[in-house]
C-alpha cells in the first residue's frame, strides 16, 4: 500500500467535488486556491472552458481572506455575474475560507 502525501489527497477530494459541480455561462465556478503564502480565486465558465475574472490576495490570514472575499465579488459583478457556484478545491472549509465565502455573500454573490 503506497502512501499519499497531503497533496495527492486534497487533488483526490477536489476530483470529488468537481464531479458534482461545474460553472455555466449563467452561473460560472467560484474556484478557490489556497497557496502557502496567499488565496486565490477564479470565476471560470467550464462549457467554454474560459476564466473569466481572478483576483488574488497577497496574505493568507483571516483579514485578507475577507478583503479577497469582497473584491470577488467586486470583479465578479463587474463582469455581470450574480450568481456562482463555490469550488472550495479539494481544501477544509475551514476559518479562511469560510471568511472569503461568507464576505463575498455579503457583497451581493448568490451561491
Amino acid at each position: 500500500m503506497s502512501m499519499l502525501t497531503k497533496k495527492q489527497m486534497r487533488i483526490r477530494r477536489h476530483y470529488r467535488v468537481r464531479n458534482k459541480l461545474a460553472g455555466t455561462a449563467a452561473r460560472p465556478r467560484m474556484a478557490v486556491f489556497r497557496s502557502n503564502k496567499r488565496l486565490e480565486v477564479q470565476f471560470i465558465d467550464d462549457d467554454a472552458r474560459v476564466t473569466l475574472a481572478g483576483v488574488s490576495s497577497s496574505e493568507k490570514n483571516q483579514s485578507a481572506a475577507k478583503a479577497l472575499g469582497t473584491k470577488a465579488a467586486e470583479a465578479a459583478k463587474a463582469k455581470g455575474i450574480e450568481q456562482v457556484v463555490f469550488d472550495r478545491g479539494g481544501f477544509a472549509f475551514g476559518q479562511n475560507l469560510k471568511a472569503l465565502a461568507d464576505s463575498a455573500r455579503e457583497a451581493g454573490l448568490k451561491f
